[in-house]
């Protein structure tokens, strides 16, 4: 059952907007390979505001994640992209509806 989520928020700097939707994009194949993030969402919230949820059934997954190939080229990425470090908050899920297929 997935308890366990993340939500990372992070603001483009002036002119990196599509820079940081090309890199969103290609996240989603390394989310992909993931075997214990099995929900990952990227989301474009403002014209330079951009985050990511994904969650997880356990702890460990969450963890395996935040040291993951994704979190480690968003921080290489970080300085170049964002105007401010991303903030990465672990949440947890009290409920959870899901009818995509």
């Amino acid at each position: 059952m997935i308890k366990h989520a993340l939500f990372a928020r992070f603001e483009a700097k002036p002119g990196k907007a599509a820079d940081v939707a090309a890199f969103l994009e290609l996240a989603l194949a390394l989310a992909n390979q993931e075997s214990t993030t099995p929900i990952w969402f990227a989301l474009q919230l403002s014209d330079n505001v951009f985050g990511v949820f994904d969650a997880f059934e356990t702890e460990a997954g969450r963890q395996a994640h935040l040291q993951g190939p994704i979190a480690q080229a968003l921080m290489a990425k970080a300085e170049e992209l964002f105007s401010s470090p991303p903030s990465i908050e672990k949440i947890e899920v009290l409920g959870l509806k899901n009818q995509a297929i």
